[in-house]
């Protein structure tokens, strides 16, 4: 009986020590937000430590990096961020934190789209031109305001291009595909694995991308339009022929006031939209509120720029696009 147990207790010990010395042999990488570090570790697999800056329901865009994240980075062999200024905060906190490993840009290679504030900002220069044109004429000015109330309070402005280009599955298959890459170059003896484990999963987003294609092509046109609250679905719709009209003025750092409401009920009932998505509203009375005044039906919860919590609908990638679909296919049966 002593001997099984020795025997026990050493194997025991063994395993502790093998475990320890395969967790030491993994190529850390660190990934800016939850959508990346699933991807990387995807691909990566057993060979790779992932950890992520930005949690599951985290906002990168916000992010205020400290000396927690420092402290991550430092020790990272490889940095997987999204590039198109997604992360406005990065390069500071490359700089503080010494980090002298691999970048590898998920989105390169990738065709971006024009903010929508980048849009409104063009139509609305020609109606600021047409407005002047006609308070010169009859002495109006009331136009000029309404011509920017939409830009006032949006705080999520990324500059010329939307970044969330991962919301396409065409896009995504060109991140995994870099992310392979990548993790090639850092550990060049594992790149075999990587190039298998991106090839399986760039396979099983091309399968779901075509799913959906023939599930959104099967709803009559105008019934593909929704209301969201922050611009990151333009992707998604550019790929499945949906119109998203977003919420101008709500921040989404903050409850949204008496103005902003009335900003997105002004909206869903000009805008004939099938439902109306409100990711920064917490309060469901709100949400209730507008479906009252507006008489347009809420949708469910989208997840656009962070997966959610493992006991969520979302907990990896291809949960994430599953459930987005689910909610706006819903909504506009």
């Amino acid at each position: 009986m002593r001997r099984w147990m020795w025997l026990a207790g050493f194997l025991a010990v063994l395993t502790v020590i093998s475990e320890a010395a395969g967790a030491q042999d993994r190529l850390p990488v660190v990934a800016t937000f939850s959508i990346l570090g699933d991807l990387a570790q995807r691909i990566g697999g057993e060979h790779v430590e992932v950890l992520t800056l930005v949690g599951p329901d985290g906002d990168a865009h916000v992010l205020q990096p400290g000396p927690r994240e420092s402290t991550t980075l430092a020790k990272a062999a490889v940095l997987v961020a999204n590039g198109l200024d997604f992360e406005p905060w990065l390069h500071r906190l490359e700089e503080s934190s010494g980090f002298q490993g691999k970048v590898i840009e998920a989105s390169a290679g990738v065709t971006p789209l024009a903010t929508e504030a980048e849009d409104h900002e063009h139509h609305d220069d020609e109606a600021h031109d047409e407005h002047a044109d006609e308070e010169h004429a009859h002495g109006e000015h009331a136009h000029a305001e309404e011509a920017h109330e939409g830009e006032e309070g949006h705080d999520h402005d990324h500059g010329p291009v939307d970044p969330h280009a991962f919301q396409d599955l065409a896009n995504a298959q060109i991140y995994a595909a870099n992310i392979a890459q990548g993790l090639s170059e850092a550990a060049p003896a594992h790149a075999a694995d990587f190039t298998a484990n991106a090839d399986a999963l760039i396979a099983e987003m091309a399968a779901l991308d075509e799913e959906l294609k023939s599930a959104f092509a099967a709803i009559p046109k105008e019934r593909r339009r929704v209301l969201t609250s922050h611009d990151a679905f333009h992707y998604f719709g550019r790929a499945y022929g949906i119109e998203f009209a977003s919420v101008q003025g709500v921040s989404t750092e903050a409850e949204a006031s008496a103005e902003d409401l009335a900003k997105i009920v002004r909206q869903a009932r000009d805008g004939h939209v099938t439902a109306i998505f409100l990711e920064n509203m917490t309060d469901p009375r709100l949400a209730e509120t507008v479906a009252e005044e507006s008489g347009v039906k809420m949708g469910g919860a989208l997840y656009a720029d962070a997966l959610s919590e493992s006991t969520g609908p979302a907990p990896d990638y291809l949960s994430l696009v599953r459930h987005n679909a689910k909610q706006l296919l819903a909504a506009m049966q």
